[in-house]
């Protein structure tokens, strides 16, 4: 589709209409996400200690993670439309492969711009995460669309946790390159196992024409005009991977800064547990009432979650109140975001989650490098209100969104 004019669309063939994942297979592919999500996050706790490392300051270090993540948005935008138009088995298979070498290059990089360059390239092959539930909306039934995207969401979430919390305990005793050469070890493990769970076919895949990847490329700039609501959608989940990663990344330096050691950045991140039991339950919680106002609820919690981080970051455990709500609604934020565009035409879902992410992991790498620059000059507070300011925007641009198309589909349903 190079024009704004959609192209007519076979209809599902028998074998697709058929096909649906056990529940042992979606489980299989959490623990995937899981691990192919986890490596842009090890960094987080350890960010000090690798600045230490290789002897650069507070604000140059957030050029890794920032670069990780517009480099992210970057493979996104070229890779993942790829999705639609050859096998996502295939395209899965490649990018673990570019992540797998990618982390052992960070493990044992000597120098600055090397473990930079090998992050960035990390960030360009990291597209399975944000595939995957594309591939997954394909083969389920549409009344469990929230429960399997909140299921494959808690995986990218557990992937986090293990990440933040692990790497900052194994960091504290084993060394910060410890927690590359084990995020290559599971990496490895991934990249042999993955192709094998995964199906060949993809759903119309013999039935629809098949279009040039250029072609496919520049079909995306149509659907932005066919469905706008993409754009706030994926504003608003740019602004809460933003204020996520610039508190993360502020309290793996602020911390330190208090005398506490990169282990306790860890175990703070580890009551990201309780998301595991809570995002399953939001997400069928999202499919009862509705994305648009479980998104703003959620918006609402989190913005008085972000408010509470500078009177409370000066003492670690009324520090846990806001954290804890943080992780706990951010998830639901970026369920309720997707349930907005997945429960439309299979075909166009994988661009429509192209726009997403890219606009996610642009507003996610902004933030990480605004986050250690910001706290550079302003401390603590000036991080804090860089969040909140971020954090009232996304509540704003939820509201908007319930009145603008919300209610629209609630008439005409």
């Amino acid at each position: 589709m190079s024009d704004s004019s959609p192209a007519p669309e076979a209809e599902p063939s028998t074998t697709s209409r058929e096909r649906r994942l056990s529940r042992t297979e979606v489980f299989l592919l959490t623990l995937a996400c899981a691990v192919v999500t986890a490596n842009a996050y090890y960094i987080h706790p350890i960010i000090s200690e690798v600045a230490e490392g290789f002897d650069v300051s507070h604000g140059v270090i957030g050029i890794v993670p920032g670069a990780n993540q517009i480099a992210l948005a970057l493979g996104v935008f070229l890779l993942l439309p790829l999705g639609d138009l050859i096998s996502n088995r295939k395209l899965v298979t490649v990018t673990v492969a570019g992540q797998f070498l990618s982390i052992v290059g960070m493990a044992f990089a000597q120098d600055f711009r090397v473990f930079t360059l090998a992050s960035t390239v990390l960030g360009f092959f990291t597209i399975a995460p944000y595939l995957l539930p594309a591939y997954a909306s394909k083969r389920i039934d549409p009344g469990r669309l929230g429960a399997v995207t909140a299921m494959l969401t808690t995986g990218i979430i557990g992937g986090i946790l293990v990440a933040r919390a692990g790497s900052g305990v194994v960091a504290e005793y084993f060394g910060w390159r410890t927690v590359y050469y084990i995020a290559a070890s599971f990496m490895l493990v991934v990249s042999i196992l993955l192709p094998f769970l995964m199906d060949e076919r993809e759903a119309s895949a013999k039935n629809q024409p098949k279009q040039g990847y250029f072609s496919l490329l520049l079909s995306i700039f149509p659907l932005v005009t066919r469905y706008p609501e993409i754009i706030i959608s994926g504003a608003i989940q740019g602004l809460g991977f933003g204020v996520f990663l610039a508190i993360w990344m502020g309290l793996g330096l602020h911390l330190p800064d208090m005398g506490y050691g990169v282990d306790v950045v860890g175990y703070l991140a580890g009551f990201a547990i309780f998301n595991l039991f809570t995002t399953p339950f939001l997400g069928r919680w999202a499919d009862d009432v509705g994305p648009y106002r479980a998104r703003i609820a959620a918006a609402v919690v989190n913005f008085v979650a972000v408010c509470l981080l500078w009177p409370m970051g000066y003492n670690l455990w009324l520090l846990v109140v806001p954290v804890i709500l943080m992780t706990m609604l951010g998830p639901l934020v970026d369920i309720c975001n997707r349930m907005t565009f997945l429960s439309l035409d299979a075909e166009i879902r994988t661009r429509l989650m192209t726009i997403y992410i890219v606009m996610m992991f642009i507003g996610g790498g902004i933030s990480s490098t605004a986050g250690t620059a910001v706290y550079e000059l302003a401390g603590w507070p000036g991080n804090s209100v860089l969040a909140v300011i971020m954090s009232g925007t996304l509540l704003m641009l939820s509201v908007v969104a319930w009145a603008v198309y919300g209610r629209q589909r609630q008439i005409g349903s």
